[in-house]
């Protein structure tokens, strides 16, 4: 009852995950490209995630910002990978309490870029290192959540001034 309230609900199957994340090169900034947007992302510009790893290992702190009305709106949350995911998969916490699936789908060889989901495909991310991918990686990072069963009409793309 509560993962349905939460929006948390255990699958068994999901878009295939990447075999294995380092998560040390995972850490750092990633830029929202594009977003299947949740009500607070709305009006969100310069959209950003910062991920460091967290004391004594095993946990990897996220800052997720963005810009709206003018002022920076920031949350934290606690990152745990899923014991047998390979890094893949992992479980966001926020306010201690809610929690969340994040699922790494897509990533470039050189860390890049990454396409990020949930079990049931109903959220997805593009980030990139950069906030301008060129038009080529876009549209491939596009073919590649298509293949996943990852429905792209509903992204949209993240401002950045």
């Amino acid at each position: 009852m509560f993962g349905k309230l939460f929006g948390r609900t255990r699958h068994t199957n999901g878009p295939e995950t990447v075999p294995q994340v380092d998560v040390a090169k995972y850490c750092g900034t990633w830029y929202e490209i594009a977003a299947v947007p949740s009500r607070q992302e709305r009006r969100c510009s310069n959209t950003k995630a910062e991920y460091t790893l967290a004391p004594g290992g095993g946990k990897v702190n996220v800052r997720n910002s963005c810009r709206r009305g003018g002022r920076e709106a920031s949350i934290n949350a606690i990152a745990v990978p899923v014991d047998g995911s390979g890094n893949a998969k992992l479980i966001v916490t926020f306010f201690r309490f809610i929690k969340a699936d994040y699922w790494v789908v897509g990533l470039a060889d050189d860390y890049s870029w990454a396409l990020v989901s949930n079990p049931d495909r109903s959220r997805c991310w593009i980030l990139s290192r950069t906030p301008y991918p060129d038009d080529a990686t876009y549209a491939r990072m596009l073919e590649l959540l298509r293949q996943k069963g990852i429905d792209t009409s509903r992204l949209v793309r993240t401002v950045h001034r």
